[in-house]
């Protein structure tokens, strides 16, 4: 069975601490899916979200001290209750205060999932890479090689999304060649990748399904996107937009079958 088949059959509940941008996107695109999103910020229950959810996303987009500490509280509990928690740490290398919220993010709660462009995860692992404001900037290094050293660092799978994605626990490592440039125009698209990768961690039925699940969801989400592409091609990007959530309701495990990209490296 697929994982994507999976999230529709328990249609798991998703804790999303995500940024003022992209709130209805994410959740109109987690409903798309077949899971089930919970958006929920307040430190009074946080926590108690966390705890009762199928997986837990921590987006720091729109960053200030309280929803810093909405993440740590909500991670913290994830953690002790057994949930799977992904990271996304938008804009990490931007701003002195972004890094040093990211570092402190990652060092304080048990990041199962790191999901990010590659100078968001080399910043968050300490190395060196060029950002320009939430965008990857340039840089030099083998992003293949950063992904396996921040996953072994960090202890999590790490996913560097780009042209080509690479997803990696620091031993086995695929990439993913699924997607459109055209998400690129799309705002929040990446944030709703994480939620993505989060359902289908929540469905995955245990950790050692976890690399091969993030993989399926990054296929799923780039062929949804090359679907809908297609269906809107001339038409600009709020038809895309839209057309991109109808495919994430639509697209089939056959049709992730059939046109997945995923290699092991």
């Amino acid at each position: 069975m697929s994982y994507l088949q999976k999230v529709r059959e328990q249609n798991p509940l998703i804790h999303n601490i995500t940024n003022v941008v992209v709130t209805n996107f994410t959740a109109n695109g987690l409903l798309a899916l077949g899971a089930s999103p919970f958006m929920a910020y307040a430190h009074e229950e946080v926590a108690d979200v966390a705890a009762m959810a199928g997986a837990v996303m921590l987006n720091m987009g729109t960053l200030d001290e309280y929803t810093v500490q909405s993440i740590l509280l909500a991670g913290q509990s994830a953690n002790r209750a057994g949930v799977p928690v992904v990271f996304d740490p938008v804009g990490a290398g931007a701003t002195a205060y972004r890094t040093d919220s990211a570092r402190r993010i990652s060092e304080q709660v048990k990041v199962d999932f790191l999901r990010g462009n590659v100078a968001e995860i080399a910043n968050v692992a300490g190395a060196e890479w060029n950002i320009r404001g939430v965008d990857a900037g340039a840089g030099e290094g083998d992003r293949t090689q950063l992904a396996r050293q921040a996953a072994e660092q960090l202890g999590s799978i790490v996913i560097v999304t780009g042209q080509e994605d690479i997803i990696t626990d620091g031993q086995a490592t695929l990439t993913v060649a699924n997607g459109h440039p055209l998400l690129t125009k799309v705002t929040g698209a990446g944030c709703l990748l994480s939620s993505v990768v989060a359902a289908f961690a929540a469905a995955a039925g245990g950790r050692e399904h976890w690399l091969q699940a993030a993989a399926e969801a990054l296929a799923f989400y780039g062929i949804a996107a090359e679907m809908a592409a297609e269906r809107t091609e001339g038409q600009g990007t709020g038809s895309f937009q839209v057309e991109f959530i109808n495919q994430l309701s639509l697209l089939t495990p056959e049709q992730v079958q059939q046109r997945a990209r995923i290699e092991p490296l």
